[in-house]
């Protein structure tokens, strides 16, 4: 179902035999050429697309006068203090409200270890579902691809559907929306810059990309109504969401860090260049450990803002995030896994 694709350059055991038979086939006058074009792809196992269309889903598009696009939105960066300081949390649902988003999440969760194949033994602690990341038995790099390119698909929607809804009702009512438009607008790019780094990493096959037609139309559908109902529910559905976000790269990161992931656990895998440059990585921390890293903060970003929104008055309230204190100091979301109270912040 997914393509793994590692800079490694090594070749299978199978493609090394054919490559052998080849340069002593007096008759293979082609070998470099066929080399070149075929011998050195390892099997994909977890593709159902042939070798021969494994392609770049979006090239650079070569112009006679733009060097390069930058980014619409810049990402603001981390220190390593900050992103090695998140930590997995859980907020107690106190409302009926809280209880059925934080139950939807859960079924959700369910719904997607079953149809990606995770086995009993690489379950967590079901006891402490969002905290917990021990299991008997780690996930491959391929499993934790197709899980993480999933996530994010989805995970892209609910901003969207937020922001736009804001931005119609605030020219329906001629007011200003005091920043939450951008704030949504931007987790969403956010999320989309996640799945298009993982995209240069992994191909879907056919049934992944009909998975993610699917969940894409439920979500931005449900979403969409939900919205119009209960903000403070959506935004509680999104925080519990993104903890669910945290806690998987917290994850993915131990396991890295514990060398059970052989090919990200290689200091000489390469991330790709899409991720270096819209997170601005330095040289010499451009592994995969670091490039979770960066993501896993993203998420918990995203985690404290949609559990400190919900905590807001909808309607009336600025964005506490883009305001300036009159005390100088700044909420950081990232390091608030529950979210900031209406009364810390406002």
């Amino acid at each position: 179902m997914l393509s793994t694709r590692t800079t490694t350059r090594l070749c299978s055991p199978q493609a090394a035999a054919r490559l052998t038979r080849v340069i002593n086939t007096p008759s293979a006058g082609l070998g470099t050429a066929y080399v070149r074009q075929s011998l050195l792809v390892a099997p994909r196992h977890f593709s159902t697309t042939p070798a021969t269309r494994l392609r770049d889903f979006f090239p650079a598009k070569e112009t006679e006068q733009i060097r390069m696009t930058e980014p619409a939105w810049r990402h603001p960066g981390y220190t390593e203090e900050d992103m090695i300081a998140v930590v997995p949390g859980h907020r107690k649902p106190e409302t009926w409200g809280d209880w059925s988003a934080w139950k939807l999440v859960r079924f959700a969760r369910y719904c997607m270890d079953k149809a990606t194949g995770m086995k009993p033994d690489q379950q967590v602690d079901k006891k402490n579902p969002t905290t917990a990341v021990i299991a008997q038995e780690p996930l491959t790099e391929a499993q934790w691809l197709t899980r993480m390119i999933f996530l994010e698909s989805v995970a892209g929607v609910p901003g969207m559907v937020g922001g736009m809804l804001r931005h119609l009702g605030s020219l329906r009512r001629m007011k200003r929306d005091n920043g939450w438009i951008e704030t949504l607008l931007e987790e969403s790019y956010n999320e989309r810059m996640h799945l298009l780094t993982f995209m240069k990493m992994g191909e879907p096959g056919w049934f992944m990309k009909l998975m993610i037609l699917g969940a894409q139309g439920v979500v931005f559908n449900g979403m969409f109504l939900a919205y119009l109902v209960s903000p403070r529910i959506c935004h509680r559905f999104v925080g519990y969401l993104e903890e669910e976000a945290v806690h998987t790269y917290t994850r993915c990161l131990r396991e890295i860090e514990q060398g059970q992931l052989p090919k990200w656990s290689d200091p000489k895998f390469e991330i790709p260049e899409l991720a270096v440059q819209y997170w601005r990585i330095p040289e010499g921390k451009r592994t995969m450990r670091d490039l979770i890293l960066y993501i896993r903060a993203d998420e918990a970003v995203h985690r404290g803002v949609n559990h400190t929104l919900s905590n807001l008055n909808q309607n009336e309230d600025p964005n506490p995030f883009v305001s300036e204190y009159k005390d100088g100091h700044h909420p950081k979301a990232a390091l608030k896994p529950a979210g900031f109270e209406r009364a810390d912040v406002i």
